[in-house]
């Protein structure tokens, strides 16, 4: 018992932060803390925006930016990863809000970072690494459109319909302004969506989200355009912590939504760590520790109201290129937005929504890499069709319906070229032949024995299709399968191996087996495939010893003569 407390306790301090990590934090505090401010700066609008696309208004997402933000930064796998609301959990949040309500989200964002710590003990986060590019591609692409419609009504000036399929509710809200034109709300969403695609390749280095904003902001209050929305009355600070929103007899039912936002978060905190590890030469983040820090943000952030939180790609990326070293970085990020929740709330409730809409356009614009996508098309036809399809799905399904759909299919498309690649050769017996041979003698006994050579997977996916090949065999007394080259072998492929034996004796034919690698005796042996074979003595370790076996079971047979026989050798 002691060994299995022993153990457990192992397994919890390989998740905890280190002293390293305090160490890193104090080498370079002044290039952090900047950092950390031009995060911030970039991560305003974009938290606002979320937190009001989410249903549960501007508030939970800033709430959700300090605290989610804070708590990963401390106990993350990741140095450089920022995290907060995000655009793709959005996309799974507005069904959740529509079936539960508030505190459903409230509760399926608790739940989810439950299961998000129980990933990372069971030593989950390793699994990140067999999701395939065209999966994460055609997942980045599907939410970034997906961000895009929901940002039509706001953008339109129009109330939010009714309905969880963004493709509807983007249809209803066209036909509301085409009713009733808002073409200030229009040109405010469009002049800020198209201040940061233009200023991005103008001035990478300058937060355009946040100088659009303001400039809205401005242009609502002078001009006094009371036909655009704004953010309205803010509190000024984090509401304390509650679980007043959580109804334990509603739990089983917030389960699966549950399950949904937690595999969510961490397809995407493991992505941005990724990407954050990709942008440096000297970083490494830890994918179960990354997985126990967004767990415990996400048990967090509801208590304050926040909606549940990911790791963000695009504020990594700037958190990387402003040179952040360590996690005060982010720590700083979630201070100054904690500053401006109680310092500017309400300064930040008279930002227009068609502002906050635009960014949000913005940010899916920015989100899709025409180059990668085109380099990805390009590369297979199986890649092209995995990401067309995972991009369908998500706009058309949901994202956690997206990426196993297309992980099937990636994994299908897979087992398809692997299968391809097993092959079954007939060859040449007379250079194995052992003893010294006439070039005639040799001819004779290569009319009688034949031996193909298996290369490649010996699996469900390849077995039938060219074992069975084998039992068309005539014309032959003996066939030797050589199968050193035999990569792999499951319980299909020794059931059809057996199957073809079977059928090969049948007509007569007896078969000899050599060169079985140590690994692939196992599941021949658990199926009875080669007991029946090996006590007849017919498995050998080589094919020349199963050549002068079956060499001499032919000439006690009577079927080739002494003189043909030869020696032994």
């Amino acid at each position: 018992m002691s060994a299995l407390v022993a153990r457990a306790w192992a397994r919890v301090r390989s998740v905890l932060p280190a002293r390293a990590d305090l160490a890193v934090m104090g080498r370079q505090p002044r290039r952090d803390l900047l950092a950390g401010l031009t995060v911030a700066i970039v991560a305003l609008p974009l938290a606002l925006g979320f937190g009001v696309s989410s249903g549960l208004g501007a508030e939970a997402g800033l709430a959700t930016a300090v605290v989610a933000g804070a708590l990963a930064a401390v106990f993350g796998g990741s140095n450089l990863q920022v995290s907060g609301p995000t655009g793709a959990m959005t996309v799974v949040l507005v069904p959740i809000v529509a079936a539960h309500g508030p505190d459903g989200v409230l509760a399926v964002g608790l739940l989810a970072g439950l299961i998000l710590v129980g990933l990372s003990l069971a030593r989950a986060g390793r699994l990140m690494s067999f999701v395939p590019a065209s999966v994460v591609e055609g997942f980045t692409l599907g939410i970034a459109c997906v961000i895009g419609l929901q940002q039509v009504p706001g953008a339109l000036g129009v109330d939010k319909p009714e309905g969880d399929r963004v493709l509807v509710v983007t249809w209803r809200a066209l036909e509301e302004f085409a009713a009733a034109p808002n073409w200030t709300a229009l040109a405010l969403a469009g002049s800020v969506a198209g201040a940061m695609v233009v200023g991005a390749r103008w001035r990478p280095t300058v937060p355009f989200s946040i100088v659009a904003v303001i400039g809205a902001t401005v242009v609502v209050r002078l001009f006094h355009l009371d036909s655009v929305a704004t953010i309205g009355s803010l509190p000024a600070g984090l509401p304390a912590p509650s679980l007043g929103f959580l109804d334990v007899s509603a739990v089983p039912s917030l389960l699966a939504p549950a399950v949904a936002v937690a595999a969510l978060a961490a397809l995407e905190s493991l992505l941005s760590a990724q990407v954050a590890d990709g942008m440096t030469v000297d970083q490494k983040h830890d994918p179960d520790r990354e997985l126990f820090g967004q767990g415990l943000a996400n048990v967090a952030a509801p208590l304050f109201g926040g909606v549940p939180a990911t790791g963000a790609i695009a504020r990594t990326a700037v958190n990387v290129r402003t040179g952040a070293s360590s996690r005060l970085a982010a720590l700083a990020h979630a201070a100054v937005l904690a500053v401006i929740v109680f310092a500017a709330a309400p300064l930040v409730s008279e930002i227009p929504l068609a502002a906050l809409a635009g960014v949000l356009i913005a940010t899916a614009v920015r989100m899709v890499e025409v180059g990668s996508l085109r380099a990805m098309a390009r590369a297979t036809r199986s890649d092209a069709a995995v990401l067309v399809l995972t991009a369908a799905a998500t706009l058309a399904l949901d994202l956690v319906y997206a990426v196993v759909i297309g992980l099937v299919v990636a994994g299908a498309l897979a087992l398809r070229a692997v299968a391809r690649q097993a092959r079954i050769d007939q060859v040449d017996v007379r250079p194995d032949l052992p003893g010294e041979h006439s070039a005639e003698e040799r001819a004779l006994l290569a009319e009688h024995i034949v031996a193909y050579r298996i290369d490649g997977p010996l699996f469900f996916a390849a077995a039938h299709r060219f074992l069975l090949e084998l039992t068309e065999v005539a014309d032959v007394s003996v066939v030797i399968l050589r199968m050193s080259r035999v990569t792999t072998i499951d319980a299909s492929g020794a059931l059809v191996l057996g199957d073809v034996i079977e059928k090969l004796e049948r007509h007569g034919v007896t078969v000899y087996v050599s060169g079985i690698r140590d690994g692939h005796h196992r599941p021949l042996e658990a199926l009875g495939v080669i007991t029946r074979l090996d006590a007849a003595g017919r498995v050998f370790a080589t094919t020349p010893g199963a050549i002068a076996a079956a060499r001499s079971g032919l000439q006690r047979a009577g079927v080739l003569s002494g003189a043909a026989a030869g020696p032994a050798g």
